[in-house]
């Protein structure tokens, strides 16, 4: 017998012959719109969900934000500083989750926003979806969500594991960071393509791209007018945004600067725009040979 006779048939149970961490129906979000948030490393997703949290807070929603990095600093500028993990708290009372209290793992950051850091397992010891589950499991168990509106997944790097993309399994929409360069591109294009797998078996649906740190956007653009793709906003390489995590602040917490006023205001029409609810994007990644030819060559 090979030992791949062992292996359980898996094609099309989540996307094509995807192997990973699989969603409990009981642990489904439905009481908020949920939004999960990615983009190459670095690109700034974790200051883009913090705004954004602040700027749905600004509009009378209750917000929740998830932090889905093991580095835990995605709610940093909210809360001011960096708080335990989900998997951390868990160790402490050796994984019985009937101890903890709300209060152990949830944290009230900027306005009101609700903070809460997954973290993540050891590097090569495990999986970042159990992670996700377990910190659904724990909100749900503790009825965080029945009074939560909006909820915001921020997560770690590009789309390498099903384990990380484990929070498409919970979304509604999926907003993807770039900037105005070919990597920052080429990672959206996979990301697309990895959203729409798992929309064969989930709710999740593009909502579209927000250019960060970019002077311009005219190879965003031209990315997205050829692939039928939308970017939603558009938030300029400010020293002032750079500034507001030095500080540990929101931009909404930053002097009334006329670019800091200016951004802000772009961060809440984002809001106003993905809370109104975004016509579900079916945009058709390149083949790498493509996007080489669009963005890569003079």
């Amino acid at each position: 017998m090979s030992p791949r006779d062992e292996i359980p048939l898996l094609r099309g149970q989540d996307g094509e012959g995807s192997v990973q961490v699989h969603l409990d129906p009981e642990e489904k979000i439905t009481s908020a719109k949920v939004f999960s948030v990615y983009g190459k490393g670095g690109i700034g997703k974790s200051t883009t969900s913090s705004n954004l949290s602040a700027a749905f807070s600004m509009l009378g929603k209750r917000v929740l934000q998830i932090g889905c990095d093991p580095k835990h600093d995605s709610t940093f500028t909210l809360t001011g500083c960096l708080v335990p993990t989900v998997i951390d708290i868990l160790k402490e009372v050796d994984f019985h989750a009937e101890e903890l209290r709300p209060e152990d793992f949830v944290f009230e950051g900027f306005n009101g926003v609700k903070c809460v850091e997954a973290g993540g397992p050891p590097a090569g010891t495990g999986c970042g979806g159990y992670v996700v589950g377990q910190t659904v499991k724990l909100l749900k168990q503790h009825h965080m969500l029945d009074d939560t509106d909006v909820v915001i997944f921020d997560v770690l790097g590009d789309v390498v594991c099903g384990g990380f993309a484990a929070p498409l399994q919970h979304a509604d929409r999926a907003l993807i960071v770039t900037a105005n360069d070919f990597d920052s591109i080429y990672a959206m294009n996979r990301i697309i393509a990895a959203v729409q797998a798992k929309s064969v078996n989930y709710k999740v649906r593009l909502a579209g791209c927000v250019a960060n740190r970019s002077k311009n956007t005219d190879e965003v653009d031209r990315y997205c007018k050829t692939v039928g793709f939308n970017r939603l906003a558009h938030m300029p390489d400010l020293d002032a945004i750079r500034r507001s995590r030095l500080k540990k602040k929101t931009l909404f917490e930053m002097e009334d600067a006329e670019d800091v006023v200016q951004v802000r205001k772009e961060y809440v029409r984002l809001a106003e725009t993905l809370w109104a609810g975004t016509d579900p994007s079916a945009p058709h990644p390149l083949p790498d040979r493509e996007i080489f030819e669009l963005l890569g060559f003079d």
